[in-house]
């Protein structure tokens, strides 16, 4: 008699349907092409997927099959992850309008690094951990490549296609290493294999190492950091902003599945490693950001410091063996999801038909000429700076207070240290925007233009800048349904800065019986 089916599929519902709306919207490009039909079946078919949620979380048994477990873990971050794609399609469609591009074909690729995220989340075997990651990786190769406006975006492409090769190199050799110490795949078994194994294993030691080389490329964490800023810098706006969230967010979930089933303890040499590379990490990106006057690279060496912070999180669950320092994690990667498509969005809508905003200078004065997008942006680099009343504190304080239970008090001066760094960079921005030309024109540089002769040359300038200030206040705020997701972007910011607790019971629930 052959088993049922049934329960299994309900299991994978949201991979089917995530499935079938790549099927769907491949079909519609191939005989209509029309950029509005194409979002509206993408979005249909993540909102189909998401809906799916609910009923994949009645299944009997989530353990679908040895590769795959839809529990309430991988299904509360796949709700995080197509949330996030949802997001960035709207956030594409605005962007690519402007440009003289065939943009549907990215909606296709758009769907598919989704679904290799999606794998991940559930991934509880070496064989859909690689296969989700290079689903993943190999749409990500052509959506940063995806804009032939400039020829920063096929060189980030490239970049990234060979980093990503020899990462996937990594982790596919530390995988055979492993399997041929353990004899296993299976997250879970790895576990007991891993801690009853010898202590002076080398192909143990060996393996594991490579894995935290692969994962530690995708994490974009120092020393694997290289590629990111020449990524982030330049990839479409919206791709940037799916790379910091969706991509993240997936290796997010493998990293917590596998290293706290597989077992870290905090004598191993293992634990010392990622303690350094967070330190590192920590350290490296907010001194490099402050040197950055491009804000996608700014942005992007911000990341790699979150990433460390993230990592202090992390560790701190590997050396108390606790659920506060996992729930302090998750809750980090979703404001820090959160945070990074309100900054991106804003770069996304502020980017024009020729090149994307992500001088400085384009951002001068944005608080007199767009003040709803100065504010958007302004809240969003508040959080990564972990101000008060906004979600990046809450999530700071999450770590700082994990870390203390766990007792890993140099890792958390650090993040302090860096902390403080970053708020330097961030104000730049927010300072910028705040810049008056008239204030400026008016009081100091008036004064020095006298001095020099050049009074004349100074007047056109701030004509210049009137002219351009005028034009700009004549043109359309931003397109109606990007202008709705950045406005609740930044009230999720706002709301998760002062009411967290239906977020963190959440992610409590979620968490509970991972390790």
């Amino acid at each position: 008699m052959t088993p049922n089916p049934a329960p299994d599929l309900v299991a994978l519902s949201p991979l089917i349907a995530l499935s079938a709306a790549i099927v769907v919207v491949m079909l519609a490009v191939s005989f209509v092409r029309h950029h509005g039909l194409t979002l509206v079946l993408t979005l249909l078919g993540l909102g189909a997927a998401a809906a799916t949620i609910k009923t994949a979380a009645c299944a009997v048994n989530p353990q679908v099959t040895p590769l795959l477990k839809m529990d309430a873990f991988a299904l509360f971050f796949l709700g995080a992850i197509l949330a996030s794609s949802f997001v960035v399609a709207i956030l594409a469609h605005s962007y690519f309008e402007k440009r003289k591009e065939n943009p549907e074909e990215f909606y296709i690729l758009l769907l598919l690094a989704t679904l290799g995220a999606a794998v991940l989340a559930g991934a509880t075997h070496f064989a859909s951990f690689f296969l989700g990651l290079e689903t993943l990786s190999v749409a990500l190769y052509a959506m940063i490549a995806y804009s032939r406006s400039g020829p920063l975006g096929l060189e980030a492409g490239v970049k990234y296609l060979v980093l990503a090769g020899a990462s996937s190199a990594f982790l596919l050799f530390g995988m055979a290493l492993l399997y041929a110490e353990l004899g296993t795949m299976q997250f879970h078994d790895l576990s007991a294999l891993i801690l009853s194994a010898p202590s002076g294993s080398a192909l143990l030691a060996a393996g594991l190492g490579m894995m935290t080389v692969g994962v530690g490329f995708k994490l974009a964490v120092v020393p694997f950091h290289f590629w990111t800023p020449d990524v982030y810098e330049g990839a479409p706006a919206p791709v940037t902003a799916f790379v910091a969230t969706v991509s993240k967010g997936g290796m997010v979930a493998i990293l917590l599945r596998f290293f706290l089933e597989a077992g870290i303890e905090r004598p191993s040499p293992l634990f010392y490693v990622l303690s350094a590379i967070a330190a590192a990490s920590m350290l490296g990106g907010n001194l490099l950001a402050l040197f950055q006057t491009n804000v996608k690279r700014i942005l992007a060496y911000s990341s790699i410091a979150h990433l460390g912070y993230l990592l202090v999180a992390f560790l701190a669950g590997c050396a108390a063996g606790g659920e506060m320092a996992t729930e302090a994690t998750v809750f980090y990667i979703v404001a820090y999801i959160i945070t990074s498509l309100a900054s991106f969005g804003v770069v996304s809508v502020m980017s024009d038909g020729e090149r994307d905003a992500d001088s400085l200078e384009d951002y001068r004065g944005l608080f007199w000429r767009k003040p709803w997008l100065a504010a958007v942006m302004t809240v969003s680099l508040l959080s990564l700076a972990g101000i008060p009343l906004t979600a990046g504190f809450v999530a700071k304080f999450s770590v700082l207070a994990s870390g203390m239970e766990a007792g890993i008090y140099p890792l958390l001066f650090l993040l302090v240290a860096g902390s403080a760094i970053g708020i330097y960079y961030y104000l730049r921005i927010v300072l910028a925007m705040m810049w008056q030309p008239e204030t400026a024109h008016g009081h100091g540089h008036g004064h020095a233009a006298a001095k020099h002769g050049h009074g004349t040359a100074h007047a056109r300038d701030f004509a210049a800048i009137a002219g351009e200030a005028a034009t700009l206040a004549k043109t359309p705020w931003v397109p109606l349904t990007a202008g709705l997701v950045l406005t609740a972007l930044m009230l999720s910011l706002l709301w998760l800065g002062v009411q967290p607790g239906p977020l963190q019971n959440a992610i409590e629930a979620a968490v509970t019986g991972l390790r």
